[in-house]
């Protein structure tokens, strides 16, 4: 295990005790799958919510999303910890009895089926709200409930790309380049946490339960909207909002500088030893230090490369430079910053080995629990539904349910 192990004892330990207990005594059953409706409801569990996981007899695909050992890959892991697993094949009417039982005490009720499919094997919203009248009933979709592409499936890349993210992302060469991580399934996560955290505030005060549409379409919209909006105002010519700003190589390492103020450029230039970029003509405003940024930061780079990355980066502070280190995640994680605030912690997480566990905004990293293996929990689910050791045996004989492989034990 690596030596950081007391990672997380910049922890704000203050914050714990009330936060991580904010939903305590909610019922939250999770029919989704994947990465952006885990991540909403891993978050309801972090924050204190009974949150049962109910997945078919193979599992939820979000399992098999790279490198998995036993039950889990490194992504599944992380966007189930806090969890319980109740494995159910609702195409069995057993185990659509079951998962009837658990809707109808359950506060809130999550699905990422394609439109239609949750009305189709009797869980729609009117079919739950007969059970919990006053259910939130979450609906994490590709393109929505309703329009023309409501019935298209998508993932993350296909979205990037529908958005306009990717052209935001676009390299020198015109070229649209997608972000190299689920950002759209993340952040459509962190937008269905916020909406069902408002829609538990409300149901404290009117006693009503509601209907949440939540795509992924409209998430990466509404996380690009000020983007979206100067495009408009500015006709498709929108750019950088000052300049230089982006990376710059140097001895061990690299950099990104930002120069906000005009103040900024001259120093940088001094520092670099090229003290007459500040005063060539292509680069004489912030406009065009903005036009011909690309330019300018290769030119700037020819200086960069000849001082080591540590000694170039104290000179940017002292001179207040905005600049940091670019790291790699292995170099985060050893940053001194980063342990001295308990960013992260390190936990044993089954047959994946021991995996750094980053802190919740707000809460302690040690707050969160386990993330169960397929159908690991279930028992306890049934129980405390009020099914008697005799009638599991039934629901497990008629397979209608599976309990834990125990192929991955996590903690």
């Amino acid at each position: 295990m690596p030596a950081e192990q007391n990672a997380a004892a910049g922890a704000p330990a203050a914050v714990a005790g009330g936060l991580a207990a904010a939903y305590r005594g909610l019922t939250v059953c999770d029919l989704s799958q994947g990465i952006a409706g885990p991540h909403a409801t891993m978050l309801l569990a972090q924050f204190g919510a009974n949150v049962i996981k109910v997945e078919p007899p193979a599992g939820d695909w979000g399992r098999g999303l790279g490198l998995r050992k036993g039950d889990h890959c490194a992504h599944s892991w992380q966007y189930n910890l806090g969890k319980s697993s109740l494995c159910v094949d609702l195409k069995n009417p057993d185990g659509r009895e079951v998962l009837a039982a658990l809707a109808s005490t359950s506060d809130i009720f999550v699905e990422s089926f394609r439109p239609g499919v949750a009305a189709r094997l009797g869980f729609g919203y009117d079919d739950v709200r007969k059970l919990r009248p006053d259910v939130i009933y979450a609906s994490l979709s590709g393109f929505g409930q309703a329009g023309p592409n409501s019935g298209r499936g998508t993932v993350d890349a296909l979205i990037q790309g529908f958005s306009g993210m990717m052209v935001m992302n676009r390299t020198p060469d015109g070229v649209p380049h997608r972000q190299n991580m689920v950002a759209v399934d993340v952040m459509s996560g962190l937008y269905l946490f916020s909406a069902i955290s408002a829609a538990i505030t409300r149901r404290i005060g009117t006693g009503e339960g509601c209907r949440l549409d939540i795509s992924m379409m409209q998430s990466a919209a509404a996380f690009q909207a000020a983007k979206i909006a100067e495009h408009h105002l500015l006709q498709g010519k929108a750019a950088a909002f000052y300049g230089p700003v982006g990376f710059l190589p140097a001895i061990g390492g690299g950099l990104v500088v930002s120069c906000r103020l005009p103040a900024h450029f001259p120093v940088l230039c001094d520092i670099l030893g090229c003290p007459g970029l500040a005063a060539d003509v292509r680069f004489a405003s912030a406009e065009l230090r903005i036009a011909n940024g690309g330019e300018l930061l290769n030119e700037l780079g020819e200086f960069s490369r000849a001082f080591p990355v540590a000694a170039l980066l104290n000179r940017l502070h002292e001179a207040a430079i905005p600049a940091e280190r670019v790291y790699s995640y292995g170099e985060w994680l050893h940053d001194e910053h980063v342990n001295a605030t308990g960013a992260y912690q390190w936990v044993q997480a089954g047959e994946l080995g021991c995996l750094p566990r980053v802190r919740i905004p707000g809460l302690p990293v040690t707050h969160a629990g386990p993330a169960p293996a397929i159908g690991e929990g279930g028992r306890g689910v049934l129980a405390a539904l009020g099914y008697t050791p005799q009638q599991i045996a039934d629901l497990q004989q008629r397979e209608a349910v599976r309990f834990d492989s125990g192929l991955s034990k996590s903690t």
